[in-house]
């Protein structure tokens, strides 16, 4: 059974739910990192299942695994490298998560948001989050890119819940423009100009690991979700909380039509993911550069 005061973590690592200590954590996992890195980074990125290839991209400068920093979570999902390198893309200093956290992996919240609290200590300022989701919405197909331009928290719970963190932001963030309606354009543009075909919708986030039955896609669809998945709020809500802008995208890795749904694979889902990530690595690239015009 678990201790009611701490999670125990992957590899051994434990993390206490007292503020004061998170607190020290982070700080401790800065100094880490600090004494690595030359340069402070500018743009976070997070790269969901399947989306690690923009790496390839990046003029890394330092590769950090997980479970060298201290009070990090560790990744256990497949396709996700557990890398946090650091590098220059599009002239830009940036801080890339190859491999992130879900609540189905056993972590708390405040566990699945420990980066993106970081990412605040170092003063970042944008974040550019991806994810591999279902489509909802009968006019999506496999491949397809759909920009976030809202979500929906069907996770059950929040990781602002608890004592509030008030030097990162406050006790009742708004939640009106969760994702920046400026990266969000300036996206449409670079996909306008390399002609690529991409969506722009709402994604909901369950807390999985299971797929979801049909009458869970009705009910899912109803709620004016277009396409579903298993991460990116928590990180979204943490960053929104700590005034960060953020710019989010999904690739489509398969149709959750429910009156023609067919059974779907792990590995099915990180293949689709493979063939469409060029063009989501192309826009990403193209809007670091553009990020701060």
């Amino acid at each position: 059974m678990r201790n009611r005061n701490k999670i125990i973590l992957n590899k051994g690592k434990t993390m206490s739910f007292n503020l004061d200590t998170y607190l020290q954590q982070l700080n401790e996992a800065k100094d880490f990192i600090e004494q690595k890195i030359d340069k402070t980074p500018e743009i976070a990125i997070i790269l969901g299942t399947g989306l690690g290839g923009l790496v390839g991209e990046i003029d890394v400068q330092h590769e950090i695994p997980y479970q060298e920093i201290p009070h990090f979570p560790v990744s256990t999902v497949e396709s996700h490298a557990g890398k946090l390198i650091f590098g220059t893309l599009g002239g830009r200093q940036v801080m890339v998560m190859q491999g992130r956290f879900h609540y189905y992996e056993g972590y708390s919240m405040q566990e699945i948001t420990f980066p993106e609290r970081l990412m605040k200590l170092f003063g970042i300022e944008y974040l550019l989050i991806s994810n591999a989701g279902g489509a909802l919405n009968p006019q999506y197909r496999k491949g397809d890119l759909m920009l976030i331009d809202d979500h929906i928290n069907l996770l059950g719970t929040n990781p602002l819940i608890g004592r509030n963190l008030d030097d990162f932001g406050p006790r009742f963030p708004d939640m009106s423009e969760p994702y920046s309606k400026d990266l969000i354009a300036k996206a449409e543009d670079i996909a306008l100009e390399n002609r690529i075909k991409v969506q722009k919708g709402s994604f909901v986030a369950l807390t999985g690991p299971s797929l979801e039955t049909k009458a869970e896609y009705r009910f899912l669809r109803a709620t004016g979700a277009d396409t579903v998945g298993m991460s990116t709020v928590p990180e979204v809500i943490v960053a929104v909380h700590q005034g960060m802008k953020v710019f989010g995208i999904s690739v489509i890795t398969d149709e959750c039509f429910p009156d023609a749904l067919k059974p779907v694979s792990v590995e099915e889902i990180i293949a689709t993911a493979a063939k469409a990530e060029p063009k989501l690595t192309l826009i990403m690239k193209e809007l670091v550069q553009r990020i701060f015009d």
